[in-house]
């Protein structure tokens, strides 16, 4: 009798057992899809806002240098980044929607960074920082994180943007090629000049001069 209870008991453990797990897995399946949606619209929101800049661009020959240099625009290439980079870190960085969201992602970069660098008339331009880095590499992941800091505290100041040379996408290769960046990951192009290496927050201050005297300038908690 008490071996017949204890069958039920162990069945419904079991029965619940597998309910919860797979009730797990729908709930991650859906927050991941969601955050796919999510990507998706961004993706496109940023593509307007980019086709929206270079007609300005085109028809004034000279976008308002506030405009061009909006920190929206930064902003929400930044988030679009972030969301991609949680996609990588949960094991989906092989997905084919990913990959696609990555290379579209790395054009809109590229477009970007075209459109800021060719507003010469501009005299306070944003410093333009171009990261190469590939998957597998522990050094890219500290130096993501140093960026990603960088990044949400001086939006205005910095512009960066990261490229994974894994993809297979010809106009990053040829961006690589006109700096010089050789396989050497984590790679930092920074006005001009490649940096090898994982680079640590005192290194970008002294990289980037421009980050240690904004925090001086107004008395903002200084870079550790």
């Amino acid at each position: 009798m008490n071996m017949k209870k204890d069958w039920k008991k162990y069945l419904l453990t079991l029965v619940i057992t597998v309910a919860i797990f797979i009730t797990a897995i729908g709930i991650s399946v859906f927050i991941d899809n969601k955050r796919v949606d999510e990507i998706q619209l961004m993706r496109d929101s940023i593509s307007l806002n980019i086709l929206s800049s270079e007609t300005q661009f085109n028809l004034l020959k000279q976008a308002s240098c506030d405009d061009l240099f909006s920190s929206e625009l930064g902003r929400e290439l930044g988030d679009m980044s972030d969301q991609l980079s949680y996609m990588e870190s949960t094991g989906r960085g092989n997905d084919p929607d990913i990959i696609t969201l990555k290379q579209y992602y790395s054009l809109l970069e590229i477009k970007d960074y075209v459109l800021i660098s060719s507003a010469n008339n501009c005299k306070h331009r944003p410093t333009i920082i171009l990261y190469f880095y590939k998957a597998d590499c522990p050094d890219c992941d500290k130096q993501g994180d140093v960026l990603t800091y960088i990044r949400q505290h001086y939006p205005d100041n910095i512009r960066i943007y990261s490229f994974d040379s894994g993809l297979n996408i010809s106009a990053v290769k040829t961006l690589a090629t006109l700096y010089r960046v050789k396989q050497t990951f984590p790679t930092l192009v920074i006005n001009g000049k490649a940096y090898e290496g994982f680079h640590s927050i005192e290194d970008m201050q002294t990289l980037v001069p421009q980050l240690a005297a904004t925090s001086t300038a107004t008395g903002a908690k200084k870079i550790e």
